[in-house]
Parts: structure tokens; sequence; C-alpha cells
């Protein structure tokens, strides 16, 4: 550990290159107070991507997490990586670093608040009130500045994380997603009902392209979710980056470590034809009160072609299964405008940004201003766009 005795009065600031340094108990009691925990801020999770070589300095991943604490006590925490690139992000800079090269500047290595390869909005800096939360964030641009890094930036934080950024003078950064909020329905056709004649028509259409193909589904959460589920949801999930060119990020040591420590944030949906395994998608899902409150839709994949087959399994079935367990909302995951016909509707997530030279910090300022500007047009002429009937 590169412990850093950063001491502000009675308070220590530790830097750990290992996430596993930091007592996940002392980590998740921090994480369950916050405004907007999620399973993906969990220290089992978080330590997972490290132990399985999916985020580590040799995929461009090099942990440097900070803890706050007053004697013994964890007071505030959060995870940050210096990256080597601005892969697996979803909140993208590569204009930056292209500007940055064509001065002859660096920008890399570069600091990031974030979870790794995973854009689901939620509290970065853990803290067990604002004043801490405030303490440990200035400690981060403290220790970027010391260490020649060029930037810093907090991706899909939470509203605490971004007053606490706009005290410290950070500059904000507005991005689009689609999530569904779930309204009370009884059941899915009574969710449809709510919606125009052309998106209801439409979504009934898709349906029965599936149905009249052959495909059948069934899930598993928990740990009904079989080790051969796994490994089969894994095929799909390598074929899906394949496909497009790439490998995939997340290591199969990954998902083994998901199945094993926190099979309970997992629900998989898998699409059969005659009898055999075809497609699947994977829901992470945040529990309150022991019931499923938020679903995230995270991964998918198809080893065979079926028309309309991706709407069926990222969509349909988990809203189905969402209306029918009383879920509240469902996250689709990054971009997809898409996802505005299936009453995934448009929200504002938010990202913060330090970066050491003034100048480039005053020219990514005045674009920011303009790009604000742009996304705010486009979240109303989205708004315009609803799928929904128009209430009386």
């Amino acid at each position: 550990m590169d412990e850093s005795q950063i001491k502000l009065n009675d308070y220590g600031i530790r830097v750990h290159d290992h996430p596993g340094e930091i007592p996940a108990a002392d980590w998740d009691a921090l994480l369950a107070t916050q405004d907007c925990p999620s399973p993906f801020m969990k220290h089992a999770y978080l330590l997972a991507m490290h132990a399985s070589g999916s985020a580590l300095p040799r995929t461009g991943w090099r942990a440097q997490f900070f803890s706050l604490w007053l004697g013994e006590q964890l007071v505030a925490a959060c995870p940050l990586y210096l990256k080597t690139h601005s892969y697996g992000e979803y909140v993208f800079d590569w204009a930056w670093a292209n500007a940055y090269a064509q001065h002859g500047l660096d920008y890399y290595p570069k600091a990031l608040i974030a979870v790794p390869f995973t854009p689901v909005p939620g509290s970065r800096l853990l803290a067990d009130n604002d004043a801490h939360r405030d303490m440990l964030l200035q400690a981060v641009v403290s220790w970027c500045g010391q260490d020649k890094v060029s930037s810093l930036h907090l991706l899909f934080g939470s509203e605490a994380d971004m007053q606490a950024a706009n005290r410290l003078g950070l500059l904000q950064r507005q991005t689009v997603q689609f999530h569904w909020q779930n309204h009370g329905w009884q059941d899915f056709e009574a969710f449809l009902s709510s919606m125009t004649q052309e998106k209801r028509k439409k979504i009934r259409q898709e349906r029965r392209k599936v149905a009249q193909a052959g495909v059948q589904f069934r899930h598993a959460m928990g740990t009904d979710i079989s080790a051969a589920d796994w490994d089969f949801f894994y095929q799909c999930y390598e074929r899906t980056y394949l496909e497009h060119g790439n490998a995939p990020y997340l290591t199969p040591a990954f998902f083994k470590d998901m199945q094993q420590v926190m099979p309970n944030n997992w629900l998989l949906f898998v699409a059969e034809l005659n009898g055999r395994p075809v497609a699947c998608s994977l829901i992470g899902l945040h529990h309150e009160a022991g019931k499923p409150a938020v679903a995230y839709g995270r991964y998918w994949g198809a080893l065979e072609r079926v028309d309309c087959l991706h709407f069926e399994a990222c969509y349909y079935q988990p809203l189905q299964w969402c209306i029918a367990h009383g879920v509240q909302r469902f996250e689709g995951g990054a971009q997809g405008e898409h996802k505005m016909a299936r009453a995934l509707l448009p929200v504002s997530t938010h990202s913060a940004h330090w970066l050491a030279d003034p100048r480039f910090a005053k020219a990514v300022s005045d674009f920011l201003a303009r790009e604000g500007k742009g996304v705010d047009n486009y979240l109303e002429q989205l708004d315009e766009r609803l799928p929904f009937k128009k209430q009386a």
C-alpha cells in the first residue's frame, strides 16, 4: 500500500493500490448510507474487478483507492484509478486527449473516480457526512496536483457527489441515459395500455415475432442461476464483443466471483429455441428492505439470430418481471435513443472534471457550456416524443 498520510488535524488520508486493503465491512457500511447506493459500488464488486484481472495496470486501470480516517474509523472512501486510456468509461473525452497531444502534452495518465466498465449512476464519494465528502475530494484533487496527473474525472456521480464537486469548483458535465419508472401497473398489459397506440402496436408486433419463431424464455435469480447458466452467459457476452472486433472487458473469473460472492444481485433471462439456449440477458439488482427495488440492464448476447430477440431479452422480459415484482426502476444502460419506444425515458446523468492546466481547464469549461446547452435542447426534443398517452 502506498499510504499517503496527508494529515488534516486528527484525520488521515490513505491511498491504496489494492481495494482489499480497505475493510469490506467498513466500506459497505458507508455505501449503505449514501443517497444513491448501487451493487456496483459494493466492496466485493470492485474487488472482483481487481482480483479477476479485469481492471489492473496491464489493462490500463491502476487502483489508487482513497480512504479518509478519523482515528481508526473510516469516514469516507472512493475508488480511484490511474488510466492510460479512455476505454470502458462511457463519458467520452477523446477530443480532450487529442487536444493535449496536439500541444505536445500528456493527457495520460489521468485519474478516474468511477466503477470500471459500468455506466450506472450512483454514489462515488462514500462519506458519513458532507464535510467528510468534501475533505475526501479535496485530498484527491491535491494528490492529483502533487503527482502531476493531468486531470481528474468523477463519472456518473450522485447528487451528493455533484454538490461536493460544485463546492470545490470542478467542472460539471451532463449526459443522457434512458430509464423506466414503475407507475404501479398491475401487469404488462396494463403497462402497454398506458402507451400510445403506435408504440403499443409496435411492441406487440415485436413480441409476436419472437414468439412465432418458437423462442421461449426462462429466468433465474441468485443461487438459482446454475454454473451452466453462467457459462452460457459468458459465451453470449464474449460473442457480443467479438462480433464488434473487440475482446471483452470482463474476464470469466469476474463472473465466477459474482456467482460466488454476489449471487443475489443478479437476474438472468435465457432464451431457448427447440430446447436449447440461444441468447440471454443479465440484469443487476439493487435491494431495499430485502426486496428488489432497482434493476439494471447490463449485458446481453446471442448465439443465433432471431428478429426482435434483442428487444425481448433486454427490455420486454425484464420489464414484465419488474412489474410482477414491484421493482421501482429499470435502467437500460448507456445511450440508446431507441429505448424511448420501449418506455425508457430520458434522464440526465452527471460527471465532474478537474484539469491541472488552467488553459485547458478554460477551454474545457467553454466546451462544456456549449455542450450543456445542446444536451438541454436534446432533452426538450425528446420530451416531445414520449411514448405514453397524453394526460387529459
